[in-house]
């Protein structure tokens, strides 16, 4: 059977590449799963270790190894300039991460080179697909501009991820983990083997659930996996299933730390208003309820001995709404008119509930011919996209209101539409045994429209601010480098430019003084590696020299999106140091230090009266990037020995600043957190083909820290005299907790 399977594979063009630093066994694939199609998937946009980039693999044992339900932002925190953030403070329910401290709307994410982030929030939302860590293969982060790749543009990084490949064999998995706060997952996972030959079949299904550490930041998910592979010698295609359902219990609204020393850390303000009787209560529905579906049809066929072809079509589908208790309201932004209540008083303004809808339909094609020969390895690719993006808010409820509503009256509707193309042609070329030379040009196009009413109220023509968004963007991206491999030693160096066009919250939550503009980023990299079987190290230099970047203010919209504006001049400069000590089988240590300074030069800080409206403006100089920590530090030891595992876990991340402004109000204390991870396997147990227990502690020495929150600012006038106010919320995180799973292969 794999004789006629190997030989297409063998012909893919991709190369396995490794860690840029790892100690040996650190990202292997589980033998167990016997994979026999690991190229079938679109592998354009991937970096080898002849690629210029900086990039880290984390591999399908590794994953597996620590996937006990939280998110894959939570697996991916050990990599190199990675840090993360929790909602409801445990790992589970929404999360996000940021590498070098870019954030996730500047994050490109692929799954099997199919762009993942919403084309128009330019964000992927993982709560939106739970669990996909267990069907996937393996993923790699580029750090920085990275390689042409599909979608929005990589301003920080790219996380490129690669499904699994259907196993050779036939296999049923039965996993389950429980832990503190009511954590759980169950997971059943089953494939057919190769059937004739030829076609195979594999399925997941997930259920996951957690109380959170927040109050009722409560989360209940549902995920899937499916697949149906065809494989030949010149052809293999495979057709893929895969998404998630989600009811979230809204925790975005944070806590200021006067509220927690009234409250407690867990205190979330999310839903709260005052009851009849005056007591404070809690809106029991304020959910986000979300379902996604993506779908994709993989094709690679090879065209002779040097050329072959990978294509693909995609769609993805996902709608969804907020259940919102929105307190104090101005009644004629929801388009209900002031009413008379029984003691003649005119009410203009009263508690609701709010649904704000979003329906999306995202859907495209790309290919790419790849051709190897001598010293060449070409890749000429492209793409197409097209967007339908609907969203619309209704009125549920209104308190007391007196006098006629419509059911789920709509108070405002726009769509957005993006077309997106691009074409790129990539060229690695073998100088010598050595030497090798990079070039990847990228054109990209797209044509973004908004069309109808915001959900902002305009109080000039007291109406829904009306949306006429219509713009194009045409970005020209080269990249080129140098890379060198001799033995253990690799050294690159490179330059690339990258151009990202603004957002959807940029348009309709931004500053309205400032016209949100396209960014552009170059971006200096040099490294150097070395790999032994025993030990390994590297150090990766870069500057990240960005025109007009967008960088958070630290405000949120109403919804929790972040606030952002254009600075005409800002970079990110720093050191990733990595290295790993393996002196025996039994023993590995690993490592990795980003040292950064992260600017704003001659940052001017606009401040509003009721934070909307006469803006007093401050010249403040270089500041510091808001959410971008100078210091990172990951280290980790690492046991096995006959079965038994044991790893510890650190993480450092140095502070940060809510704001642009350098506010002391608005700043994340630095935090060190440490977490303890047992395991034990059994190989043939009782039938059962593997039985693995884990038993992990979070947080192990109890550290009471804060990894992501706001901040904003605002005056009033007293006396005739502009009084400054400063105001933050902070995400507070777990104490020590426990985690306990169970996996049985067969």
């Amino acid at each position: 059977m794999k004789k006629t399977i190997l030989p297409a594979l063998l012909l893919t063009g991709s190369v396995s590449a490794h860690a840029a630093v790892a100690g040996p066994d650190l990202h292997e694939e589980d033998d167990s799963l016997n994979l026999v199609l690991e190229q079938v998937e679109v592998v354009a946009n991937r970096a080898t270790a002849k690629t210029p980039v900086a990039f880290t693999n984390v591999g399908k044992r590794e994953l597996l190894r620590n996937n006990d339900g939280r998110d894959m932002t939570y697996l991916l925190q050990m990599t190199p300039s990675v840090t993360t953030t929790s909602d409801a403070g445990g790992g589970m329910g929404y999360t996000s991460m940021r590498i070098r401290g870019t954030d996730g709307s500047r994050i490109n994410v692929t799954a099997n080179g199919i762009p993942i982030n919403n084309p128009e929030s330019h964000n992927v939302y993982w709560v939106n697909m739970p669990d996909l860590a267990s069907s996937l293969r393996d993923v790699q982060i580029q750090r920085g501009a990275g390689t042409s790749t599909n979608g929005a543009g990589a301003f920080g990084a790219s996380v490129n991820m690669i499904t699994d490949a259907p196993s050779e064999d036939a296999y049923a998995e039965l996993s389950g983990a429980y832990g503190a706060y009511n954590t759980n997952r169950q997971t059943l996972r089953v494939g057919s083997g190769l059937l004739g030959d030829h076609w195979s079949f594999d399925a997941r299904m997930s259920h996951l659930g957690s109380d959170g550490y927040i109050d009722r930041a409560s989360s209940a998910l549902w995920s899937y996996f499916g697949q149906a592979a065809y494989s030949g010698y010149n052809t293999t295609v495979r057709l893929l299933a895969f998404g998630g359902k989600e009811r979230t219990y809204m925790a975005w609204d944070y806590a200021s730390k006067e509220q927690m020393e009234e409250f407690g850390r867990r205190y979330n303000p999310c839903g709260e208003y005052t009851d009849k009787e005056g007591n404070r209560a809690y809106y029991p529905d304020q959910y986000d309820n979300y379902i996604q579906h993506h779908f994709q049809l993989l094709l690679h066929q090879r065209l002779g001995s040097y050329l072959h072809l990978n294509a693909a079509l995609h769609y993805t589908r996902d709608d969804g709404y907020y259940d919102q208790y929105k307190t104090n309201r101005t009644l004629v932004e929801y388009g209900l008119t002031p009413f008379v209540d029984a003691e003649g008083n005119t009410v203009k303004k009263s508690d609701l509930i709010r649904l704000k809808n979003n329906e999306n339909d995202f859907y495209g094609g790309q290919a790419s011919l790849n051709y190897i020969r001598g010293g060449w390895n070409v890749i000429l690719g492209g793409a197409v996209t097209d967007f339908d993006g609907h969203h619309f808010g209704q009125v549920k409820w209104v308190r007391n209101y007196v006098g006629p509503i419509d059911p789920l009256q709509k108070y405002y509707d726009n769509r957005g539409r993006k077309f997106d193309s691009n074409v790129f042609l990539r060229a690695n070329y073998e100088i010598d045994s050595r030497f090798s030379a990079f070039a990847d040009l990228q054109y990209r196009h797209i044509h973004y429209t908004i069309k109808g009413e915001s959900d902002n109220w305009d109080w000039n023509t007291e109406a829904p601010a009306n949306l006429d968004v219509n713009r194009r963007w045409n970005f020209f991206n080269p990249k080129l480098g140098v890379n060198f491999t001799s033995g253990p030693h690799r050294g690159f160096a490179s330059w690339a430019v990258a151009q990202k066009e603004p957002t959807r919250d940029n348009f309709t939550d931004g500053d309205p003084a400032h016209r949100p503009e396209s960014e552009r980023l170059n971006d200096f990299e040099l490294g150097y590696t070395f790999n032994h079987r025993i030990f390994s190290a590297g150090v990766n230099l870069y500057y990240m020299l960005y025109k007009d970047q967008l960088v958070a203010t630290g405000e949120l919209s109403d919804t929790g999106n972040p606030i952002s504006v254009n600075v005409p001049d800002s970079y990110r400069m720093g050191v990733e140091l990595q290295a790993a000590l393996r002196p025996c089988k039994w023993f590995d240590w690993s490592l990795n230090l980003t040292l950064s300074r992260n600017r704003i030069k001659n940052f001017v800080e606009y401040i509003y009266e009721d934070e909307w409206t006469n803006p007093i403006s401050f010249d403040l100089g270089d500041t510091p990037i808001a959410f971008s920590p100078d210091v990172i530090f990951n280290n980790a030891f690492n046991f096995n020995y006959r079965g038994a595992d044991l790893s510890l876990q650190s993480r450092y991340v140095g502070k940060q600043y809510m704001n642009n402004a350098r506010s002391e109000e608005a700043k994340l204390d630095s935090y060190f957190v440490s977490d303890l991870h047992l395991g034990y396997s059994l190989k043939n147990f009782h039938g059962v083909k593997e039985l693995r227990l884990g038993f992990s502690i979070y947080n192990l020495f109890n550290k009471k820290y804060f990894n992501n929150g706001y901040a904003g600012a605002g005056y009033t006038v007293v006396e005739g005299e502009k009084v400054i106010y400063r105001y933050a919320g902070y995400a507070a995180q777990a104490p020590t907790h426990v985690m306990a799973t169970a996996t049985l292969r067969f």
